[in-house]
């Protein structure tokens, strides 16, 4: 069975929801949204914190209040969507094939598709940890689930391998269920979540943060009964004389996120090895034309905020495509990370034949202060921004004119003042 859509959206997360509504609202009455999970939402169910909303919708909401506002406006606007559907494949034609128990499998063909995946965590398998594997190790997404959905304590005393931002504020929602948490370990020098959860969820509730730190054995055959820490060197080896074994009944990992990309790969989407999300131009399209990227499937962002925003300027940008009014253009430039800088997002730009300004997202490879961020073309740089600090958790940006672009590259750098 093949059905025909404008447009379709794989992910009912913050992107999805986000792109279908702006999607609709912009006129494109055949919206389809289509998410593996039960309910739409997607993370967000789970994330009972606050935090989310500011930039938004201008006021401070939880996770899940964060959905219901999308999630009334997509039944408002009767936005159709799919939900217990696996998109088995996509291909570069458009066309997404899937399956779920009431429909069977089921062909759609799209003018355009939007990605919106989302990211699964990286398990242990990943970390090479060498010792027993007991139960008790949970990745921190996972152990978030069963304290704020199923209402279980996943154990008693924990220790949290990665300062991600999951595993920063299941360090302070495992302290507020009565649960003990001996420390955070981060390998890197610096920590991986943002400042304010560093504050709020360690230092307010006295947790430690051990930098240059990891574990480096597991114990227990049944049942988790501790691990064995240790510093790294620059080189992210075990120090020795530095070994210490820490008792606990759980191992917590937040040691980052891989966006879901099997999907845009199979279709032919170029992915970027540092992202591991999809190369884009500055309207979030892929090498694949009709094929659009946003959220944590394109890059990990720091607030769920950001990705709505993101997501709705993906939609604008399918919705051009389907009503027939992009912009001819005239030169694609590949963006360059320089001194400094991890990536950037977008990785390309194309120049058309009307003025733009570009936002360029970036993440800095270590802390720095007192930095220019410098955009150089043909050896010369054409803009410069003074920052105070960056860091890799924060994402930073700068805004760049195509009109002066020059050339087909342009490096984006960071220099000490």
């Amino acid at each position: 069975m093949i059905e025909k859509r404008s447009l379709v959206i794989i992910g009912a997360g913050p992107a999805g929801l986000a792109a279908a509504v702006k999607a609709k609202k912009a006129g494109i009455k055949d919206v389809l949204l289509i998410d593996r999970d039960i309910q739409l939402g997607g993370i967000l169910k789970q994330c009972i914190h606050n935090g989310f909303g500011l930039h938004v919708f201008k006021e401070e909401l939880t996770g899940p209040e964060f959905a219901l506002r999308y999630i009334r406006e997509i039944e408002e606007l009767k936005v159709e969507y799919k939900l217990n559907t696996m998109v088995i494949s996509v291909d570069k034609n458009k066309r997404i094939t899937t399956v779920n128990p009431d429909d069977g499998l089921i062909v759609y063909e799209a003018r355009s598709i939007i990605l919106a995946m989302g990211c699964r965590e990286r398990p242990r398998g990943a970390l090479r940890i060498p010792g027993t594997n007991p139960s008790g190790i949970f990745s921190a997404g996972t152990a978030q689930r069963f304290v704020n959905i199923e209402g279980m304590k996943p154990g008693k005393t924990a220790l949290i391998l990665g300062s991600g931002d999951i595993g920063l504020i299941m360090a302070r929602r495992l302290t507020l269920e009565g649960m003990k948490v001996r420390a955070v370990c981060e390998i890197m020098p610096h920590p991986g979540g943002l400042t304010r959860n560093i504050v709020q969820c360690l230092e307010d509730f006295n947790i430690p943060l051990k930098l240059s730190t990891t574990v480096i054995a597991i114990h227990g055959k049944r049942r988790i009964e501790g691990v064995t820490i240790a510093q790294v060197d620059d080189s992210f080896k075990p120090v020795k004389g530095t070994e210490k074994y820490i008792e606990c009944d759980m191992l917590l990992l937040s040691v980052g996120l891989i966006p879901e990309n099997e999907l845009a790969e199979e279709a032919g989407v170029e992915l970027d090895p540092v992202t591991g999300g999809a190369r884009v131009n500055q309207y979030l399209e892929t090498n694949i034309d009709g094929i659009y990227a946003c959220g944590n499937v394109l890059h990990v962002h720091d607030l769920v905020d950001y990705v709505a925003i993101e997501a709705e300027k993906a939609a604008k940008s399918a919705v051009r495509k389907i009503k027939g009014k992009t912009r001819k253009i005239k030169k694609r430039i590949e963006l360059i990370t320089g001194n400094g800088i991890r990536y950037t997002v977008p990785q390309f730009i194309d120049v058309t034949d009307k003025e733009e300004k570009i936002k360029i997202y970036f993440r800095s490879t270590s802390i720095m202060e007192s930095i220019k961020i410098n955009a150089i073309c043909k050896d010369e740089i054409i803009f410069s921004k003074k920052l105070k600090r960056v860091a890799p958790a924060e994402m930073e940006y700068i805004i760049i004119s195509t009109d002066d672009i020059r050339g087909r590259k342009m490096i984006i750098e960071a220099r000490a003042k």
